[in-house]
């Protein structure tokens, strides 16, 4: 009974519908990384500048998004904004505007301290050679902190790619929802189906983000000599 269970994936288009929900899960992630990076770059630059208050408001900000649990974050995209704001798009798009805020957080952290861990003589010498405050983050300091944070931000990408698991909850068709409605429409023809389905999604889940881990772990062990 149990390896019979396997049949549940040759019912209909239950295959080519996990694979469809896994794309869903994909492209979101992929699109608030792609967004939330190049925001959290802005604000990590900002957030290393003398101004107290950018840096408090910018801090605020951080703490905001690190304290409050990201299906929170998915319920006030997906309802308050809405009807606050009037703001009508897809759900898939709410979850965007979600994951690139939060990225954009985290990842300014990343940009801040990579940017302080550069020596200072990098900067002096950069200012000796009459560059200004642009030129110095665009051709000194920026460059040679992406290598340092670029472990730390695979490993935010792995989070945010694990954390679209929770898309479910405001609607989104994505794997976990595909997967549970397949469970739910074969539970009585094939009862330990819900072991199969979930197997699956963990390996497909497994696939994306273990490369990413690998790399993240290679590249902090090569730092690290």
């Amino acid at each position: 009974m149990a390896h019979s269970a396997i049949n549940v994936f040759l019912e209909g288009n239950n295959i080519s519908r996990i694979i469809g929900g896994l794309w869903t899960s994909v492209w979101i992630a992929a699109v608030s990384l792609v967004l939330g990076l190049a925001l959290g770059t802005i604000l990590g630059v900002l957030r290393t500048l003398p101004n107290k208050v950018i840096r408090i408001v910018l801090r605020l900000y951080l703490e905001f998004f690190r304290i409050v649990p990201t299906i929170v974050l998915l319920y006030l995209a997906y309802y308050i904004l809405p009807r606050t704001f009037h703001v009508n798009w897809p759900a898939s798009w709410m979850a965007v505007l979600a994951f690139t805020l939060w990225v954009a957080a985290e990842f300014s952290d990343i940009v801040r301290g990579a940017i302080e861990s550069v020596p200072k003589s990098q900067r002096e010498s950069g200012l000796a050679l009459g560059l200004n405050k642009m030129q110095l983050f665009r051709y000194v300091l920026l460059p040679q902190a992406a290598k340092l944070e670029l472990p730390a931000t695979i490993n935010l990408a792995t989070r945010v790619i694990k954390t679209t698991s929770l898309l479910m909850m405001i609607s989104i068709m994505d794997v976990i929802a595909v997967g549970q409605q397949i469970i739910e429409a074969n539970n009585q023809q094939y009862p330990n189906a819900v072991f199969w389905v979930y197997g699956l999604i963990f390996i497909l889940y497994f696939i994306i983000d273990y490369p990413l881990s690998a790399w993240s772990k290679r590249l902090t062990a090569k730092h690290s000599r």
